[in-house]
């Protein structure tokens, strides 16, 4: 039997607490999340075990962050990045029990993207500029193959970092819509 798997991710920024109950459903049946992989998790075949698992972000996580947690009941399974996954046993309290604290969480997350999907998209709009002012002979057309070959990767990277931008402003918008 398989001991490893691959579980696609439909994104934490757009469904944070699906993707958090659909690792729990899969703890149950012995599928453990391991660790982060490209749009999606690693999970290795254990023991079932009934856990709750939590999404936090954090730039910078020290050993005071992760002990924090552990403190409180939650342990840390993985990382990447500025994201950490912490588990814990059904019925510990959440790791944001109140709206302010967790839409200072969207709103931290959603400064980090707006800064790389901004520049993101003013470099593609400069590079699409550039490339139809070459095919409308304004320009060598070398320049415009070279800014259009480049601008593919530059929209790659405002897809990947606006959309959950815009995710975590909805977000943020629902939850002071609940608050007041």
């Amino acid at each position: 039997m398989k001991q490893k798997k691959y579980l696609m991710s439909s994104g934490l920024a757009f469904s944070e607490k699906k993707e958090m109950e659909k690792l729990s459903d899969h703890a149950q049946k012995g599928w453990m999340l391991e660790k982060f992989a490209f749009l999606g998790f690693v999970l290795r075949k254990r023991e079932p075990e009934s856990v709750i698992y939590s999404l936090d972000y954090q730039k910078e996580a020290d050993e005071e962050y992760f002990s924090y947690f552990q403190e409180a009941g939650w342990t840390h399974v993985c990382s990447a990045g500025e994201m950490h996954i912490f588990k814990a046993a059904p019925g510990t309290n959440p790791i944001y029990s109140d709206k302010q604290s967790e839409m200072e969480k969207y709103e931290r997350e959603s400064k980090s993207m707006k800064k790389v999907a901004v520049s993101a998209l003013l470099v593609a709009l400069f590079l699409i500029v550039v490339s139809v002012s070459s095919k409308n002979g304004l320009l060598p057309n070398g320049i415009g193959v070279i800014s259009e070959a480049i601008s593919y990767p530059t929209i790659i990277v405002l897809i990947f970092t606006g959309m959950p931008y815009l995710a975590y402003r909805y977000k943020l918008k629902k939850l002071e819509k609940h608050n007041f």
